[in-house]
C-alpha cells in the first residue's frame, strides 16, 4: 500500500491529491523538483503502476515486491536501485527481526519499498522535511537518510545484543544456573543473521562515498559518515562472534569439568560403601570356621571396623577434593 507520496522543491513538501500517475504528472509540470513515493509491502498490481509509469527494469520490479534480497547497489539505465537490510531488535524474546528497504532513485523521484515492521520511514521524511537545505540535494539526500537511519538502527541493535552476551557471560560463570548451550547457539545464529545483513552493505556505501555514483556527488560526505558508523558496527559484529566462541567453549569446558567432577563424587561415594559391602558379604558367606563369629564383640567390632574404614577413605576423598 503507498504510505505517503509528496513534491519536494526548493526543500519544501507539497502534498498530491490523486493517484501516483498524477504525482508525477504535477513533478513535471512544476519542473526542478522530485516525488517521494512510499510504499509499504505492495503486491504484484499495486506496484505495476509504479513500474510503468517510471519504467522501471522488470527484474528490479520483481525484486521489490518479492523481497528477500542481500543489500546491494544496481544501475538500471538512469535509475539506481539500492536493497538495505532492516533489522529490529525484539525485547520480549532478544530476537533480531530482519525487514528490507528497496529504494528507486532516479533524477526526479524515489520510490522507497519497505517490508518488515522494523524501520518505519516516517520520522525519517519527518526529520528530512525539518532540514530544506538537505532535501536541496534531491533524491541523494533521501537515500542518505535512510542509509543513515538503518546504520543507525544497527548500533541500537549491537548494543542490544552486546547486552544480551554479556548476560549469558554471567550465566556460563554461574553454578547455580541452567545449562545455556541453546541459548548461546540461539544468540549466535541471530548475530550472523545481524552480519548478513550489515556486512554485504560496507561496499555499496564505499562505492558511494568514494565518488562513484554521480548521483550523490553533493551528499558524499555524509555518506563518508555512514560508512564510519556502518564500519564501527561491523567491527562489534565481528567481536561478538569472536566473543560468542570463546563463550561456548568456556561454556562447554565448564560443563565437562562439572561431569568430572559429578563423576569423581560417584566414584568416590561408590567406593566408600564398597567397604561395608565387601565385609558384609564375606561374613555373609556363613563359613564354619571363623573364629569372630563365636566371639561376644564379633558383631561390634565389624561394626566399629566399617565405620573406621569408611571414615578414613571419606577423609582421604575429602583431602583430594573429590567429595
Amino acid at each position: 500500500m503507498i504510505v505517503d507520496k509528496a513534491i519536494y522543491a526548493d526543500g519544501m513538501r507539497t502534498d498530491i491529491d490523486g493517484d501516483i500517475s498524477d504525482a508525477f504528472d504535477a513533478a513535471r509540470a512544476q519542473g526542478d523538483c522530485f516525488v517521494w513515493i512510499g510504499l509499504f509491502e505492495p503486491d504484484t498490481d499495486e506496484f505495476e503502476l509504479v513500474k510503468d509509469e517510471l519504467k522501471l527494469h522488470p527484474l528490479a520490479a520483481e525484486d521489490a515486491v518479492s523481497a528477500h534480497q542481500r543489500p546491494k547497489l544496481e544501475r538500471y539505465d538512469d535509475t539506481l536501485f539500492v536493497v538495505l537490510k532492516t533489522l529490529f531488535y525484539v525485547d520480549a524474546t532478544s530476537d533480531i527481526e530482519v525487514g528490507e528497504i528497496m529504494l528507486f532513485v532516479g533524477r526526479d523521484f524515489v520510490v522507497t519499498v519497505r517490508h518488515g515492521a522494523g524501520n518505519p520511514l516516517g520520522p525519517v521524511r519527518k526529520r528530512l522535511e525539518a532540514t530544506p537545505e538537505m532535501l536541496d540535494h534531491g533524491p541523494a539526500a533521501v537515500l542518505y537518510a535512510v542509509c543513515d537511519e538503518v546504520v543507525d538502527r544497527y548500533g541500537i541493535v549491537a548494543h542490544e545484543v552486546e547486552r544480551d552476551i554479556i548476560d549469558l557471560e554471567r550465566a556460563v560463570f554461574d553454578p547455580q544456573a541452567d545449562d545455556v548451550t541453546e541459548d548461546i547457539y540461539r544468540l549466535k545464529r541471530e548475530v550472523l543473521e545481524f552480519r548478513s545483513a550489515e556486512d554485504p552493505l560496507v561496499p555499496v556505501m564505499q562505492e558511494i562515498s568514494r565518488g562513484r555514483v554521480t548521483e550523490c556527488h553533493g551528499v558524499q560526505e555524509y555518506f563518508r559518515d555512514v560508512l564510519d558508523h556502518l564500519l564501527r558496527v561491523d567491527t562489534q559484529v565481528d567481536a561478538h562472534n569472536e566473543l560468542l566462541n570463546s563463550v561456548l567453549n568456556a561454556h562447554l569446558a565448564l560443563l565437562g569439568q562439572r561431569q568430572n567432577d559429578d563423576m569423581r563424587k560417584i566414584s568416590a561415594w561408590a567406593a566408600i560403601v564398597a567397604v561395608p559391602t565387601a565385609i558384609a558379604g564375606i561374613y555373609g558367606m556363613n563359613f564354619d570356621h571363623m573364629w569372630e563369629l563365636h566371639t561376644a564383640y564379633g558383631y561390634p567390632v565389624a561394626l566399629a571396623v566399617m565405620v573406621a574404614i569408611c571414615v578414613v577413605l571419606w577423609l582421604i576423598l575429602r583431602r583430594n577434593r573429590w567429595l
